[in-house]
């Protein structure tokens, strides 16, 4: 399969590189972008030719969360490109949190001392660690005594926080995302890790009325989405059961609480990585 290589650099003088870079590549990994490469001065992304279209980037663009940052973009055509040659060289490296879990790619020596070792296989940067939500998402979940416990992993990506659920002894896990990429990728990992028992679904909020209901939520997704959709995470939730939620910054924790009151979810505590953060709620 080809690929586009599409190279962005923009003017941001309020706002730093690294910032506009997570914000452009959650953006771009909506509308069917498979991997990035952060650069100094800008974001590389890549897509399928089949999965390229002009004017949805362009909405993107127009539309990016971020007021007043004027883009810049070119589009090289390239052929298929090893992609775990791609990410070793340039992004993914293992990652390690709290001394517990090991996060790394197939094509890394496997590390000892870890009791959480798991093995990821990705294509874009969300989902492996990386991202500081995911790495804050990651650290929560490592505080909980999952055993025999029921979570769902909203916006799962490569379904990595899934797999976690299930080494830490959790009975059920669901996995949703919106993403076909990400739907097969997380299927991928999952048996890569032996956790073929994960439930894999393709779709949105929609899927969660037909899941069950949970003891755990957890949602790294972004901001919009997570206040359009909380009140349809309240009634998969255990009553006494706690939502976690990710992708957004530490100034958006108030929209966050304002929309949890309203749903009857109580904001416990708050964690902050690089100025993103994650809320941990009950109902």
């Amino acid at each position: 399969m080809e690929y586009y290589k599409i190279s962005f650099s923009y003017e941001s003088p309020q706002v730093e590189t690294e910032i506009v870079n997570d914000l452009l590549a959650a953006e771009l990994g909506g509308i069917g972008f498979e991997s990035f490469v952060s650069e100094d001065n800008g974001l590389t992304a890549f897509i399928a030719v089949n999965k390229y279209h002009s004017p949805s980037l362009e909405k993107c663009l127009e539309n990016f969360p971020v007021p007043g940052i004027r883009f810049y973009h070119t589009k090289e055509r390239i052929k298929e490109r090893n992609w775990n040659e791609e990410w070793e060289k340039n992004y993914f490296q293992p990652i390690r949190i709290d001394n517990e879990c090991i996060i790394r790619a197939s094509f890394h020596p496997e590390e000892s001392g870890f009791g959480y070792p798991i093995v990821i296989d990705p294509k874009m940067a969300f989902g492996t660690g990386n991202h500081a939500t995911t790495y804050l998402m990651l650290h929560e979940m490592l505080k909980l005594d999952l055993k025999n416990r029921e979570l769902l992993d909203m916006g799962c990506g490569t379904a990595v926080l899934a797999i976690l659920a299930t080494k830490k002894g959790a009975s059920r896990v669901v996995a949703i995302d919106i993403d076909e990429w990400a739907y097969n990728n997380a299927i991928e990992n999952c048996r890569l890790n032996n956790t073929g028992n994960i439930q894999v679904a393709l779709g949105g909020a929609e899927q969660i009325e037909n899941s069950g209901t949970f003891d755990y939520i957890f949602a790294n997704i972004n901001r919009n989405i997570l206040l359009n959709d909380i009140h349809s995470y309240v009634p998969a939730l255990k009553k006494g059961g706690m939502l976690f939620m990710s992708g957004f910054y530490k100034e958006d924790i108030p929209a966050i609480e304002k929309v949890c009151n309203d749903n009857d979810l109580h904001l416990l505590s708050f964690t902050e990585r690089d100025n993103w953060a994650a809320v941990k709620v009950r109902r």
